[in-house]
């Protein structure tokens, strides 16, 4: 009798602010060929408290991966914030990662990494992240439809798919006495940009043993600002484009999966169980 095939496991990291099942219509594809888990909110969990460089927030992952059934290897996608956690993680956690995909988490490292520490020092980084609109974002709303309403008349949030963004207003606010309440702390998500590790996960991307992926967004400003050399550097030829803003996982949920399953099939390729380290 022929044993039953083990389905490969896939971890999904999340961008800060934006809850995993933001993602759904994006994952719905995937799970055809993976079993998919998720931490459903960084950062808000009691025994994983930011702070700089992300060890707890890093723990936090690499807790929720060794929690999974034994097994294969798994791999580890991240989109953004999701990306640097999925580096820093399978750093640390060897051969139990069998591959890395990065949705425009650029790798920080030479001048941009500098100029990133000096701006902390200077208020400077505001530039490069949304540090006082996170602090001034609203927190409550009547209902689900206003919270649609609210972000749907955003520019950035115009361009997202129609489902992806009722998804976002239901898994992004939770019931309270005045009606939905946003589900991340505004404060904390500002902890999470204020305390972006640079070096850290530059570093961390040298001693990852298994196969590391990039798929940028055509129009990231962050892939702009930072630029990918470091991250040519670490994935060689597996890189890929999807058109879109660094939010493009909510613009263009299709398209970025079928990204993904094209980049997964070839890092399997690459991904021998005798792999040797980059």
């Amino acid at each position: 009798m022929t044993a039953p095939r083990v389905r490969d496991h896939l971890v999904f990291s999340h961008a800060n602010g934006f809850p995993a099942a933001t993602y759904a219509r994006m994952l719905a594809p995937l799970r055809a060929q993976f079993d998919i888990s998720h931490v459903d909110a960084f950062g808000h969990a009691p025994g994983y408290p930011v702070s700089r460089g992300w060890p707890g927030l890093t723990r936090q992952l690499m807790d929720h991966i060794e929690a999974q059934a034994d097994g294969p290897p798994v791999w580890l996608l991240g989109h953004s914030l999701g990306g640097y956690l999925s580096v820093l993680a399978a750093a640390r956690l060897g051969l139990r990662v069998r591959g890395v995909v990065l949705l425009d988490s650029p790798l920080i490292g030479g001048l941009t990494a500098h100029l990133i520490k000096l701006g902390r020092r200077t208020g400077l980084d505001r530039h490069l992240m949304p540090l006082r609109q996170t602090l001034q974002r609203r927190t409550h709303w009547p209902d689900v439809d206003s919270v649609r309403a609210h972000f749907a008349a955003k520019p950035a949030f115009a361009r997202w798919d129609p489902q992806v963004l009722s998804d976002y207003a239901s898994a992004a606010t939770v019931p309270d006495a005045q009606g939905r309440r946003l589900l991340f702390d505004r404060d904390i998500e500002h902890r999470i940009y204020a305390t972006l590790p640079t070096r850290s996960v530059h570093r961390a991307a040298q001693h990852v043993s298994a196969p590391m992926g990039f798929i940028a967004g055509r129009r990231s400003r962050e892939v702009a600002q930072i630029g990918l050399r470091a991250t040519r550097a670490r994935v060689g030829t597996r890189l890929a484009w999807v058109d879109g803003s660094h939010l493009y996982p909510m613009e263009r949920p299709g398209e970025t999966a079928q990204a993904i399953l094209a980049m997964l099939a070839t890092m399997r390729g690459d991904a021998a169980p005798d792999r040797a380290a980059p």
